[in-house]
């Protein structure tokens, strides 16, 4: 710890860093040339000056996101310190958010994510579809640290809220179209309609395209590599489209309805799995598998294929390479504001229907390619009522919250395809299938006391109770052979009951300068691993008393994940207003960590434990600076220490030789907005970001171990990266009654190419390990105006 505060004063003293740059937006709306202006968010339900709010929370807003080319959270992972936001392996709609080093890492759809996301007050409640696109945002605000009270039970880690802008009621029309290098199009149009009478509708949409980042070449020895010829010319490609549809019902009186209708649609070609390395040479990493001088000369090829340096051109097999996202919501939001109180009612309903085909070899050779088709379904119905009371000395919030979801992933896979050409046995085509139901109900209440003027106590709670079942299919062959089947109602639903309660003791110090202490309790919900490993169960009746090894996973579900957060921070406002400061630290006791470890053994399961009790502890430094009314300076720096205090693993204590995944030591942000020269005629501005994270781990493998018989973290680390992105605009043209903007961007400008994630399969499958690496550098123009 010594070394996390030594390392934050020298930045302290140093270092001009920042937060959130939706101050820059607020300066710009109050007109106030001299200060950064207020801030207003609503992340505790409710609108509050962001230096108010006694939690750490960064928050951006529409002048930041349009002049970043923001419209989706994959474009958000230099907003706020120890947030990191990656794709998940192979797919660009599939988030892994890691916040304060807590992160969910397998996609699967029964799994939880470790930070909530919200539309608009409306839970989007899986990793699979979460990265979708939002023409019109007017903020996002990112909470850090437990949200347990008034967001739930999987805001363990945080909340993310995606404000989008409402119906004004006055005629507001803007088009931009974007084009740029790998021929990337992007065209973005809003329509804010007049009102007619109390109806108030907006439109929004974009479309987006992209040619493939990596070209796919011509397998030149078919017979000699055992690879079918394959007709794709190119990976990493986008194809997308979102639009939205907002209405506002304002009549006479206290009544406000919102209805939104939201999609988003990708039909497109994967992220490239590329081939990072194989232990191929090494005849027992294949198992039995690989003892054939056939099978290990066929397999040999892997290595000319195998590289650590981001390739511009790979090969991949002839099956079907593909991602599909297409996700809808619609949302009523009812609020009656009265005289003592607001009551609001949200009630959402989503679907999602999500595909993915991938070669998971990063060759030519037919070795792994998997599938995963799945439907989700979600209806949520949230009561709030807010106010204040005893002359203004109490504020609070009270609601009741209804869940009720369907998941469902059928699974089709291949392995070893190859071997049927050398008739050789050891092809296998597998499905395995999973899915699963969750009921919830919550209630909740926070209250601000203000014990004397200058003190003010919250305390707030949260009760849930869910529950949950599970269906698993397993089966071999074409046509499907099922060798497992558990039907929904096989075995005992799981049943979790938690409170998760928050007390936050605040002292405003002095009008700009308020010092905060506040311990919280986080819950991430238990459940069924739908990729549970049945092998060990084909051939003998299903039985919870007898069920072995990992298998049962089926009859005693994974337990939530819990953890109890202590932090403490500052938030202040220097030099007339045109420096705001904020420090937070904080100590996280984490219990029954829910750990993904992927063995790539029977339909490349993984195996899901609560081994861990960690501590994790950090530092967060954020600031914006703005000298002049030209100029404003931002970014952020953070410091994470994670250690486990015990991780079980086949009853040994193995801590001291597990790695923490996505946890890198340090992050560091930092923005300059520059407007150069301004005048009647608009202005010409620079705008430069800089992002820094510091090298982590992608799995919780042994940190010392050997590659031929286990998985070692070290084989799938991430070096970090520096990204640096510039953009130089002109703004506010005045053209014909209309006011035009044109811009040119780069983004990746030294052409970072450290891998950011991967897949290790384990010696079991050659060691054979994936990489995925950020986009290379890319460049455009963009052409937006506003009427």
């Amino acid at each position: 710890m010594k070394r996390l505060l030594a390392t934050t004063a020298l930045v302290s003293l140093g270092a001009l860093v920042s937060m959130p740059a939706f101050a820059q937006d607020a300066a710009a709306d109050q007109g106030n040339d001299d200060g950064i202006g207020e801030i207003v968010v609503t992340a505790q339900k409710r609108a509050e000056n962001i230096q108010d709010v006694p939690i750490a929370i960064s928050a951006v807003g529409s002048q930041f996101l349009e002049s970043r080319g923001i419209t989706s959270i994959d474009g958000l992972g230099s907003v706020s310190p120890n947030v990191k936001i990656e794709r998940t392996p192979s797919n660009k709609t599939a988030a892994q958010i890691s916040i304060r080093g807590s992160v969910t890492i397998n996609p699967a759809i029964t799994w939880e994510p470790a930070v909530g996301l919200y539309l608009d007050g409306v839970y989007v409640a899986k990793v699979q579809g979460s990265i979708f696109d939002i023409a019109d945002l007017e903020r996002v605000e990112v909470l850090r640290g437990p949200q347990g009270t008034l967001y739930g039970r999987n805001a363990l880690a945080g909340a993310i809220n995606l404000v989008s802008r409402k119906p004004s009621g006055e005629l507001r029309a803007s088009a931009e179209v974007t084009y740029g290098n790998y021929d990337y199009w992007r065209a973005k149009a809003v329509l804010d309609l007049p009102a007619a009478g109390p109806l108030s509708v907006k439109l929004s949409g974009q479309l987006t395209k992209r040619d493939g980042m990596v070209k796919i070449t011509p397998n030149p020895y078919p017979a000699a590599f055992l690879a079918k010829p394959n007709s794709l010319t190119s990976i990493n490609d986008i194809d997308g489209q979102s639009f939205m549809v907002q209405a506002r019902l304002k009549p006479e009186g206290p009544l406000t309805l919102d209805y939104a209708f939201d999609y988003s649609r990708n039909k497109q070609r994967p992220d490239f799995a590329q081939l990072y390395s194989v232990l191929a040479n090494n005849p027992a990493s294949f198992n039995d598998l690989w003892t054939d001088p056939a099978l290990l000369q066929a397999i040999a090829p892997l290595g000319l294929y195998a590289s650590k340096t981001r390739q511009s051109t790979g090969s991949v097999d002839a099956s079907p390479n593909y991602e599909y996202s297409r996700s809808m919501g619609h949302a009523l939001t009812a609020t009656l504001d009265l005289d003592a109180v607001t009551i609001k009612s949200i009630t959402s309903y989503r679907k999602l229907k999500w595909e993915d085909s991938i070669d998971l070899d990063g060759s030519p050779l037919d070795i792994a390619t998997t599938k995963r088709l799945t439907d989700f379904r979600a209806f949520s119905q949230e009561l709030q009522a807010s106010g204040v009371a005893l002359d203004d000395k109490l504020k609070y919030v009270v609601g009741a919250f209804y869940y009720d979801e369907k998941a469902e992933t059928l699974g089709p896979q291949r392995f070893f395809g190859f071997l049927n050409q050398l008739a050789l046995p050891g092809a296998t085509v597998l499905q395995s299938d999973y899915g699963g139901h969750t009921k919830a109900f919550a209630v909740f209440t926070q209250i601000d006391y203000k014990l004397a003027d200058p003190l003010t106590l919250t305390l707030g709670g949260r009760y849930t109770h869910e529950k949950k079942d599970i269906r698993r299919f397993f089966g071999v062959g074409s046509p499907t052979v099922p060798l497992f089947n558990l039907n929904y109602g096989g075995v005992p639903d799981a049943t979790f009951n938690k409170f998760t309660p928050a007390v936050t003791l605040a002292y405003e110090a002095t009008p700009d300068v308020n010092v905060y202490a506040r311990w919280a309790r986080g819950y991430k919900s238990g459940g069924f691993n739908g990729e549970t490993d049945v092998s060990a169960l084909i051939g003998s009746p299903f039985s919870c008393s007898t069920a072995p090894g990992n298998a049962s996973e089926l009859c005693n579900p994974y337990k939530p994940e819990l953890v109890d957060s202590y932090e403490v921070g500052i938030k202040s406002r220097l030099a007339d207003g045109k420096v705001i400061l904020n420090l937070a630290g904080f100590w996280d006791e984490h219990k029954d960590i829910q750990l993904s470890v992927f063995t790539a053994k029977s339909a490349a399961s993984s195996i899901v434990t609560n081994a861990a009790k960690a501590r994790i502890r950090g530092l967060e430094l954020e600031a914006i600076v703005k000298p002049i009314p030209a100029l404003t300076i931002n970014g952020s720096l953070a410091v994470l220490e994670s250690k486990y205090k015990s991780y079980m693993d086949g009853g040994v204590d193995v801590s001291n030789n597990r790695a923490f995944p996505h946890t890198p030591k340090f992050t560091a942000s930092m923005g300059v907005n520059w407007d150069v020269i301004s005048g009647d005629w608009g202005k010409f501005s620079l705008i430069g970001d800089l992002n820094h994270v510091s090298k982590y781990y992608t799995f919780p493998y042994a940190l010392v171990g050997d590659p031929y018989t286990t998985q070692v973290a070290g084989n799938t680390q991430s070096k970090g990266r520096t990204m640096i992105n510039l953009r130089a605009a002109l703004a506010d043209l005045s053209v014909g009654g209309a006011k035009l903007d044109v811009s040119a961007w780069v983004k990746n400008l030294t052409k970072q190419a450290n891998a950011q994630n991967f897949i290790d399969f384990g010696p079991g499958f050659g060691g054979l390990t994936l990489a995925y690496f950020p986009d290379p550098r890319t460049y455009g123009l963009t052409v937006g105006v506003k009427f």
